[in-house]
């Protein structure tokens, strides 16, 4: 596995947040049955660059608390049947699978584990999750995909054993 971790601003934290980010991922993948090893970048930033990035790419001019960059396209949620017909999923040098990258805003996640009553490492790795979910193919637009993606999120919580409180 390949975990890229770039911190863009200060992040000072009470945990390891390199160790939480690769146990998360790995703990995602592995709740939607990936079978292979994977390549996941992480880029932490302020308010301002991840507002520049969302007005860039989502035509949005706020701020907001991640996003997920897609590289493999998935026919259906986690549906790893297909992946190999794309040349264009795995690094040709490493063999790995490309998830793609998330890019989570480091004010965000200390004002939201505030706003919602629990620890920053549980926010920190709740986006994570739900970021991993967004790049092997989740969403929540709908609200029957919106529930099936909360239930991965909080398989992957539950297994970590990070909870609200």
């Amino acid at each position: 596995m390949t975990f890229n971790l770039d911190l863009e601003c200060d992040f000072t934290v009470d945990f390891d947040y390199r160790k939480v980010f690769e146990s998360v991922a790995e703990c995602a993948m592995d709740v939607c049955g990936c079978p292979y090893e994977a390549e996941v970048s992480l880029i932490i930033t302020d308010d301002k660059e991840i507002r520049r990035i969302n007005k860039e790419y989502r035509d949005t001019d706020k701020v907001t608390d991640v996003l997920s960059f897609p590289m493999t396209d998935f026919d259906s949620p986690a549906d790893f049947s297909r992946i190999e017909d794309n040349d264009d999923a795995f690094d040709p040098d490493s063999g790995e699978l490309i998830l793609g990258d998330i890019i989570l805003c480091a004010g965000r996640v200390f004002s939201q584990a505030e706003e919602y009553g629990h620890s920053v490492l549980r926010e920190y790795a709740f986006l994570i999750a739900h970021s991993m979910l967004h790049l092997m193919g989740y969403d929540h637009m709908e609200s029957n995909d919106a529930g099936i993606m909360e239930d991965k999120q909080r398989i992957i919580m539950d297994e970590l054993s990070i909870g609200r409180n």
